[in-house]
């Protein structure tokens, strides 16, 4: 098939560009990275987030919703073979299969936190425990889904998301070069929203999922598509065929 994004310019605003890249590039278009968020740790320095991986084993299910958060349990993940493990999407699960060094149990059929409580509640052999290893920007849908099924809860703050506004000069850069931007998370909807000059960008923006075009549309940003799979494949499909006239 020909590649459906040649000659096109997109801003990936995620912290790693990672797979994106390269889905962006076998569809032939130009990737232009500008971070639109920082991570870092939490306000305690993972303090909380420590105590709770000591006693991992307690644990029936750990759970994250970002590939930050699985970058910060998984290497006690590894230690702890007993616990299962689930992540909103594919590519936290990767992140995280990896670093366990064992497949992920559980990535739901839709990928949002809210679809990731109701398999895990289905899939749960009575009132499990759970813990959530979240951002500090985190909704809270995963934690709450979960408790509402019967789940025994504990949600830690494993990393601080940090908004990162491009420059003028990135945005006039935008402005003149690019044709779409990439949201992949409310954090970049809002980062994106609070640069000068952003409000004059005329070309497509496409949101992962849900959460980050609310997030998105709360601030005033135009979104032109939700990707219909809230995945990097599905948002990088979603764009393609905004383009290509099929979406």
């Amino acid at each position: 098939m020909p590649a459906r994004l040649s000659g096109l310019t997109v801003v990936v605003g995620r912290e790693e560009p990672g797979a994106l890249a390269e889905l962006l590039a076998a569809e032939g278009a130009t990737m232009m990275h500008v971070p639109l968020i920082a991570t870092v740790d939490p306000a305690d320095g993972g303090a909380a987030l420590r105590t709770e991986l000591r006693r991992l084993s307690g644990y029936d299910w750990l759970a994250v919703t970002s590939v930050p958060g699985a970058d910060r349990v998984g290497e006690a993940a590894a230690r702890t073979p007993g616990v299962r493990l689930a992540a909103v999407g594919t590519a936290t699960a990767e992140r995280l299969g990896s670093l366990a060094r064992r497949p992920v149990d559980l990535v739901p059929r839709t990928q949002t936190a809210r679809a990731l409580a109701t398999e895990l509640v289905a899939r749960a052999a009575g009132p499990d425990r759970v813990l959530v290893a979240a951002a500090d920007r985190s909704e809270g849908h995963l934690a709450t889904g979960l408790r509402a099924g019967g789940m025994a809860v504990t949600t830690v703050t494993a990393y601080r998301t940090v908004l990162r506004p491009p420059s003028a000069g990135t945005i006039e850069q935008i402005l003149t070069e690019v044709d779409a931007v990439l949201l992949t998370s409310g954090s970049t909807a809002l980062s994106w929203a609070d640069a000068p000059g952003a409000e004059d960008f005329e070309g497509l923006i496409v949101a992962i999922g849900p959460s980050t075009a609310a997030a998105a549309e709360r601030s005033g940003v135009p979104i032109a598509a939700v990707a219909a799979e809230h995945s990097l494949e599905g948002l990088v499909r979603t764009l393609a065929d905004l383009v290509s006239g099929s979406g």
